[in-house]
């Protein structure tokens, strides 16, 4: 039996993936202390998600639009400058707004990075690999969470949050160095025209598959976003220990995101249901153990393993349905990752600030999820109705 190996260059779009998503989530780990340094309270600086994830929703698919037309590989080395760029201006932020503004910029880069580097992982290898090649790049972002986030953390604890955002930059840079020797110009397929693209937007399965990226996802960051206050305001730790719960939660991504790759590959119906259902269970479970120290790291690390167990089959989902604009259609589920962000970042600062307080944001992190299982299984049923009828 020949087993296909994954190329060196899906890995390279890992090494990318890993930066960006260290820059995407490092806010959940300095959280406590960039609020405390910028006098906010930690809700304001959990809208740091929300600006981040609003810039990937908006900026994303018009980004990807226009740069379509262009060699991917240039337009990926340019991503990753500007990503460089929005890093730099965070680390030197001297008030909230100009963070704000910088977060703003970073996020432009994400939607097009994820979405075009996802169909050219796609390309180069076989059909039956495709869900594995979309969660080995996503496995970048995994990565970001076991390594990047807890890594950040720890270094905005001992030497400042700014310096976090400078070692992010510079992740960045050898990104976009091994992006420059090692992706090829060339052999990535055709950009179609800006109308192709947008056509593929009236497929209503791409539509129900987007929403279902945005629901489910919403139950992901809303929890998340804010494991840190939970962690030391709720469970009793310190904040050097946050490090290592974010280290625990970010092996359980790892396993989820691999797991989800091969039953994505399997069975991309079943994968998608099941998976969205283990997430709902495991935010009641972390809410339930919130005041025991072991239980609640424990919980933790199965919201880890569930949630990430999600992305492949959601990313490919949308890719299948995406037409003429795989690209596009790509790129808008990373917006819908983000749309899910920004609002999961937003629900989790309320109840923080709120009267419900910190010990109640697993609870509340369930109710969107439970939308998304619903279109799930209408997604589901329609597939199996369209399918035709074996003699």
């Amino acid at each position: 039996m020949n087993k296909e190996k994954m190329p060196f260059q899906v890995w390279i779009l890992t090494l990318a993936a890993f930066a960006i998503g260290t820059a995407e989530f490092i806010i959940a780990g300095i959280l406590p202390q960039v609020a405390t340094s910028l006098s906010i309270t930690e809700g304001q600086a959990g809208y740091l998600i929300s600006a981040y994830a609003l810039a990937i929703v908006i900026g994303g698919p018009i980004l990807t639009i226009y740069l379509a037309r262009f060699n991917k590989k240039m337009v990926l080395i340019g991503l990753m400058a500007l990503f460089i760029a929005g890093n730099l201006m965070s680390a030197f932020s001297p008030s909230y707004d100009i963070l704000f503004i910088s977060r703003i910029i970073s996020g432009l880069v994400q939607g097009p990075f994820y979405g075009i580097g996802a169909v050219v992982a796609t390309n180069l290898v076989s059909e039956k690999m495709a869900g594995r090649a979309v969660g080995q790049m996503f496995a970048g972002l995994t990565l970001a969470n076991v390594l990047g986030v807890p890594g950040g953390t720890w270094i905005g604890v001992e030497f400042g949050w700014h310096t976090t955002f400078i070692v992010v930059a510079a992740f960045g840079v050898v990104a976009l160095f091994a992006i420059l020797a090692a992706i090829h110009s060339t052999g990535h397929g055709e950009a179609k025209n800006v109308k192709a693209q947008l056509a593929a937007f009236k497929n209503p399965k791409l539509l129900i598959s987007l929403a279902i990226t945005a629901v489910v996802w919403t139950g992901f960051m809303t929890l998340y976003g804010y494991i840190a206050p939970i962690a030391m305001h709720v469970a009793g730790y310190g904040e050097s220990a946050v490090t290592w719960i974010l280290v625990i939660v970010g092996l359980g991504l790892i396993i989820g995101n691999t797991l989800g790759g091969h039953s994505s590959d399997k069975d991309l119906n079943k994968s998608s249901l099941f998976w969205a259902i283990a997430m709902i269970a495991s935010l009641v479970l972390v809410g339930v153990f919130t005041d025991n120290k072991i239980l609640f790291v424990a919980a933790s690390f199965i919201f880890g393993i569930a949630s990430f167990a999600n992305v492949p089959s959601m990313q490919l989902r949308v890719m299948n349905n995406g037409g003429d604009g795989q690209e596009l259609a790509a790129t808008a589920n990373i917006s819908a990752f983000n749309v899910a962000n920004a609002f999961g970042g937003f629900l989790g600062g309320m109840v923080l600030d709120g009267q419900l307080g910190a010990e109640m944001i697993p609870y509340v992190g369930v109710i969107v999820p439970i939308i998304g299982v619903l279109l799930i299984l209408k997604a589901n049923r329609n597939e199996k109705q369209a399918q035709p009828v074996e003699a």
